[in-house]
């Protein structure tokens, strides 16, 4: 069956402390699941989508309950093998009073890190409408960056949309390592979604109009720039428009945020919504996102989303 989305990508088992402090004081955590591409397809998912899912889990009670939470989620995971021998990753957050919390991982020698280009099946990219990528995967192994660009490489021969977001994890790799591949995969993107720091730490410049005009000479057709609260940037090549955020009252957690945001957009590309619309659908998931702990905890349905935007009256009793 033909998919919205397909991506590829490490799930995490996420571990959140139930109190404020540094991790040797606090003693209770709750478990949820996080990483960059699951988050996508999760977001997608609930907003109605067909969402596929390609990856490596160690045959574990974690990666069992990755699993579990998955297929729960409607994703499609006939691409997703788990290995005898190497674990599921996982990672701790560690909040204090604010807004971002600090992130521990332990994914060295996690199942993920052993998927090379071997294990994606060309037929499973092609009849997806878009590829979507990180510059998370590439980070982890040599394995898995062969897989990545291998991943590209069929989509783009085959017509796929292929969407990258930068998602700069500098705890990974070097700078310089990050720059070459990152900036290699943006170059074989239809679509990219950085952050104004993404930007200028590949670019060298916060010039949004430099930004924009640089990204689309490397043959991006779309750049979706992330400005966090304040909205987002979309541009086109022959057009560009600043859409407004909207406003949150109580920030609780905004990891996931940026990927449910990603999410959004790429719904309404697959709706065949004009841009601002699309934009719109971005902002609105990532700032639900922002509304409850946990990576995907707030991904909303797709009413839910259109209730947040004002475009949907809800129904409470």
């Amino acid at each position: 069956m033909k998919k919205d989305l397909v991506t590829l990508g490490e799930a995490l088992v996420v571990f959140s402390p139930a109190d404020a402090g540094p991790l040797r004081f606090v003693h209770n955590f709750t478990k949820s699941i996080g990483g960059a591409e699951a988050n996508v397809a999760i977001a997608l998912s609930r907003l109605g989508h067909k969402a596929g899912w390609i990856s490596r889990l160690g045959n574990d009670e974690f990666g069992r309950y990755v699993r579990y939470a998955l297929q729960g989620e409607g994703i499609d995971l006939s691409q997703v093998t788990l290995d005898d021998n190497l674990p599921t990753g996982i990672l701790f957050k560690e909040q204090y009073h604010n807004s971002n919390p600090n992130v521990y991982y332990y994914r060295k020698g996690a199942a993920i890190t052993a998927m090379g280009k071997e294990f994606i099946n060309p037929e499973y990219i092609v009849n997806a409408k878009i590829l979507h990528t990180t510059g998370i995967l590439p980070a982890l192994s040599a394995n898995t960056k062969e897989a990545t660009f291998e991943a590209i490489q069929i989509a783009r021969n085959a017509g796929v949309m292929v969407s990258f977001d930068p998602n700069l994890r500098l705890k990974l790799w070097s700078k310089e390592d990050a720059k070459i591949t990152l900036l290699e995969m943006a170059k074989n993107a239809d679509i990219i979604f950085p952050g104004l720091d993404e930007a200028e730490f590949l670019l060298g410049t916060s010039d949004i109009d430099k930004i924009c005009k640089q990204l689309h000479e490397m043959g991006i057709k779309l750049v979706v720039i992330k400005l966090g609260k304040d909205g987002c940037i979309i541009s086109d090549e022959s057009n560009k428009v600043t859409l407004p955020g909207f406003h949150v009252h109580r920030l609780i957690d905004t990891v996931g945020a940026g990927d449910g945001f990603a999410a959004g957009f790429l719904s309404g590309l697959i709706d065949n919504k004009p841009l601002y619309e699309c934009g719109e659908m971005a902002n609105g998931v990532g700032a639900m996102a922002t509304l409850v702990r946990g990576d995907t905890e707030g991904y909303p349905t797709r009413q839910q989303l259109l209730e947040f935007m004002g475009k949907a009256k809800a129904v409470e009793r």
